[in-house]
């Protein structure tokens, strides 16, 4: 299987044709207003803003038919490829399909549908529906709430299910794709499949975490546990990165039944009063405010911080409240004086990246170019990686948040396609840059340099580290990427599930087979 899919790696330098009667056919299919040749400009870019690439046709489907109505279609033309795009937020190009179909999932009906199965509660959205829709909807409608998240919420199912969704909850439900019991796919042949670790599991796991390469979901059941009306967040400084993350590390690794938070997240940030990278970043409340002066003089470019939350309900005490916080604190070692908490709505709290969204709108930085790096770095190589990287080549930040925080590998199901390093507790490194656009700000192609950079060190030192959001250009690299054995798989994978390699054209993974030209109304 490995040696046929040869032929569909990159290297085929075959370029599409526009296959005008397809999207002819599409159109009378679908309706004038399900698909447009004119307006592409939705299509054509993404969140990263360092690639275009003009598709031949954006479709808007509306049910799960119409999306295997133009995957068949597709495959009925000599070489089209298509690319289900959700709310945009890729960051190299993963989402387009040069001269091919770009899907908007975002158009998809609405499904947001509770479900009782032996009297556990889910729910059954669209693979186009909003984490922040699903969020409102179950909260409000049925006080339920998903256990996973993304800490940005405007993002689709679909998408964070192919790749795996990661917060702050991740280290006790593990990611997103670990929450799901169902998928409804549309795979590369055109068929759809409702699949599930019992039905279908082949394609159920592949998908998980599969970056679009062997199907596009179009329904998803999530998990759903009760929801809290309110959360505890807290952020306390450190200038040590090991006791950092040792703090860091006793936190997410608290057995079940032992007090512990229900968030944990981390970040990195400049020992200076840069309004942008530095003291200013940290208080959660306009009232608070930063001292400097309980800094060590030990402290070095940079600082550590970790964010805490913990939920409660209107009827719990707060005295116990209370206890719980001050109990996990009191074993902390960071720097007393520099704790800042405050106490806000679930919801609220969930969204609180979008008031970020609505401010760097404002000031023009949310459409400049992002040129972002995601990584997951092994512990045994976390510390290395904070000397080289955060203390020297981020040592003046990167004009947005630093994110670094542990994971439990154990919270993650090696059926599925996503990889980790082998480490029993890896680093999420995010690298989540707001620079303005040049003049004002520095080049894009000079970060991408810099993350570059970051990546070659990593591999001269040999660390134990994944790309996430992986980007790659070569067979050799996603080989290196995936590992010899998961390599082999994936590729069996695409094989049995898209074998003429149609979907997600962007990920550069496989090209398309060439077919003859068979199209039929």
């Amino acid at each position: 299987m490995i040696a046929c899919a040869e032929h569909f790696l990159p290297g085929n330098d075959a370029e599409p044709k526009p296959d005008d009667d397809v999207v002819s056919s599409l159109s009378k299919t679908l309706g004038v207003q399900a698909i447009t040749t004119d307006d592409l400009g939705i299509a054509s870019k993404d969140f990263g803003g360092l690639k275009f690439v003009k598709p031949l046709a954006l479709v808007r489907p509306y049910t799960t038919d119409d999306v295997a109505r133009v995957v068949r279609a597709a495959g009925r033309s000599p070489t089209l490829t298509v690319a289900a795009r959700g709310n945009g937020h890729s960051i190299n190009g993963q989402a387009m399909a040069e001269h091919g179909l770009v899907l908007d999932m975002r158009s998809m009906n609405e499904l947001v549908q509770l479900v009782r199965i032996n009297g556990a509660p889910y729910v059954d959205v669209s693979g186009g529906a909003l984490w922040e829709d699903v969020l409102k909807r179950c909260v409000s409608e049925f006080g339920l709430a998903p256990r996973s998240w993304t800490d940005y919420l405007s993002l689709t199912v679909g998408g964070t299910l192919s790749y795996a969704g990661v917060s702050g909850q991740a280290f006790r439900y593990g990611p997103q794709t670990s929450n799901v019991t169902e998928l409804e796919v549309v795979t590369g042949k055109g068929e759809t499949i409702v699949c599930s670790k019992t039905q279908s599991p082949e394609l159920f796991f592949a998908v998980l975490g599969g970056l679009g390469q062997f199907g596009i979901i179009t329904r998803a059941r999530i998990v759903l546990q009760e929801a809290p009306h309110t959360v505890r967040w807290i952020r306390v400084v450190y200038s040590e990165f090991e006791e950092f993350s040792s703090d860091a590390e006793w936190l997410v690794r608290r057995e079940e039944g032992e007090s512990c938070f229900d968030y944990v997240e981390g970040f990195v940030f400049v020992n200076s009063d840069d309004p942008s990278n530095g003291w200013p970043t940290l208080p959660l409340d306009p009232q608070q405010v930063f001292d400097p002066i309980h800094i060590p003089p030990s402290a070095g470019p940079v600082l550590y911080c970790l964010e805490l939350a913990l939920h409660y309900r209107h009827s719990d005490n707060p005295s116990r409240v209370d206890a719980v916080v001050d109990g996990l604190l009191g074993r902390l070692r960071f720097i007393k004086g520099l704790k800042f908490q405050v106490d806000m709505g679930y919801t609220e709290f969930l969204l609180r990246v979008k008031r970020d969204e609505e401010h760097a709108k404002i000031n023009g930085v949310w459409d400049a170019p992002h040129p972002w790096l995601n990584l997951f770095v092994s512990k045994s190589n976390i510390s290395e990686f904070d000397s080289e990287v955060f203390k020297k080549i981020l040592k003046d930040g990167v004009h947005g948040p630093i994110l670094v925080y542990p994971l439990l590998r154990n919270k993650w199901d090696s059926r599925q396609s996503v990889v980790v390093p082998e480490s029993d507790i890896f680093y999420i490194v995010a690298l989540l840059r707001f620079s303005p656009a040049p003049p004002k700000g520095p080049s894009p192609q000079l970060l991408v340099e810099q993350n570059r950079q970051i990546l070659q060190l990593c591999l001269a030192k040999a660390f134990d580290f994944k790309l996430y959001f992986p980007h790659y250009h070569s067979r050799q690299d996603w080989i290196n990427h995936f590992g010899n054995h998961q390599w082999s798989r994936f590729v069996e994978r695409k094989t049995a599930f898209d074998p003429m390699a149609i979907l997600a054209p962007g990920q550069k993974i496989f090209s398309r087979v060439p077919q003859p030209y068979s199209f039929t109304q």
